[in-house]
């Protein structure tokens, strides 16, 4: 199937029960069966069914089968929210000792779990930019993995991935890829190598800025060495399908960041408009990125103008889309506050990925974390302006910042 059929039909055909054409919500708790034996084998996973929905539910795991059906994955574990699933899929591999090696470009809040991953004895060893070369000084025998954004929020690098994996995969580590920016539509990390794939699904795969989630995919593809990982042991009976396995009878299931029946059903009607809506928000970003270079006072970044240092990258691996943030520096802290507050169709928001343009100024909202050192490494700055792009004319974006900027 091509990309926007796989939306509506791959790995989906609504309820059959009832014949619904979407997968209705299942807003309950708990799921009553004909008897104690039949709950004692769902509950043990001995037979099919759900028996209670912090577990299991109908609605959520109709959109983890279309997720990962989107992703080319061989299953997936829908959470509370995109940063329930990051941490998710670090603690499901992660023991005390162990190493994470990550890009410093990352979003604000990743930060802030790597630093709270510090009390569990577990640390993170950054590099500016995550490739094969700045990574391969970094590993150690307690390396357990390397974890990267595909389009850094917001610094916009765009990582290698096919050669990062390679060398991650020749020291025995997995890579975690967070493609919540880049989302399936510009590209299938697991045909470039990495092995888990999370999202926070709260942006572009919900589309409409109206319910929070997050979920972990994985490949099937990594080996787990119990004599490296040994939280596996006793897995190795689920073959390709441990990760997953492990995750959700483990750490998954124990602190209970599940997602809401009605969150997933939101999610599942908005991934369908997917692909139309990335095909114009991509479009938009480009047009208004193209536009800004020649406005005086303002220098834009966006990963797909011909003179970005990753323009390359964004040909080969997202056939030459950027993607749908752009960054813009307006001189200063004040300037940039002035040019926020003077557009008309933005929202000052803390969100990506809705249908609707966003901005928001970093440094002093979701990086206010952070330290200087962090911020400059992330690529925000006291001038910096992060925009989330959507779906308006183009004509209308263009002229709202036009006139924002000359004031």
């Amino acid at each position: 199937m091509n990309f926007n059929t796989a939306l509506l039909h791959k790995s989906f055909s609504g309820d059959p029960a009832t014949g619904a054409t979407v997968m209705p919500v299942c807003q309950t708790s708990a799921f009553a069966h004909e008897s104690a034996e039949k709950l004692e084998a769902v509950f043990n996973s001995k037979a099919y069914g759900y028996a209670y929905s912090r577990i299991s539910n109908p609605t959520v795991d109709s959109f983890e089968k279309r997720i990962s059906a989107l992703e080319n994955g061989i299953g997936a574990v829908a959470c509370s929210s995109g940063m329930a699933a990051v941490t998710m899929s670090l603690l499901n591999i992660l023991q005390s000792g162990d190493e994470i090696i990550a890009g410093s470009g990352l979003f604000g809040g990743t930060l802030d779990l790597f630093k709270d991953l510090e009390a569990f004895g577990i640390t993170t060893r950054f590099t500016d930019d995550v490739t094969a070369e700045s990574i391969e000084p970094l590993i150690t025998d307690k390396t357990k993995a390397v974890f990267t954004e595909l389009i850094g929020n917001p610094k916009l690098n765009v990582v290698d991935v096919k050669s990062v994996a390679e060398l991650a995969h020749s020291r025995g580590i997995p890579l975690i890829a967070d493609s919540t920016t880049a989302t399936p539509y510009l590209i299938h990390p697991f045909e470039y190598g990495a092995d888990i794939v999370v999202h926070s699904s709260s942006k572009y795969i919900n589309g409409g800025g109206n319910a929070i989630s997050g979920v972990v995919i994985d490949s099937g593809s990594f080996k787990w060495d119990t004599s490296r990982y040994p939280g596996f042991e006793g897995y190795e009976k689920f073959g390709k399908l441990a990760y997953l396995a492990k995750l959700r009878n483990g750490i998954w299931r124990n602190t209970g960041c599940c997602l809401a029946p009605a969150n997933a059903f939101l999610n599942s009607v908005g991934l369908e408009t997917l692909g139309l809506r990335m095909e114009r928000i991509c479009s938009n970003a480009l047009k208004l990125a193209e536009y800004l270079k020649d406005v005086p006072g303002i220098e834009v970044n966006y990963p797909a103008l011909p003179d970005n240092p990753y323009y390359g990258l964004v040909k080969e691996q997202f056939g030459g889309k950027g993607g749908a943030i752009l960054t813009v520096r307006a001189g200063s802290k004040e300037n940039a506050f002035k040019l926020i507050n003077s557009l008309r169709y933005a929202s000052i928001a803390t969100n990506i990925g809705d249908v609707r343009t966003l901005v928001i100024h970093p440094a002093s909202t979701i990086y206010t974390h952070s330290t200087p050192q962090q911020k400059e490494s992330a690529g925000v700055y006291d001038d910096s302006i992060r925009v989330s792009i959507g779906i308006e004319d183009p004509e209308d974006l263009i002229e709202d910042f036009a006139q924002a900027a000359k004031k």
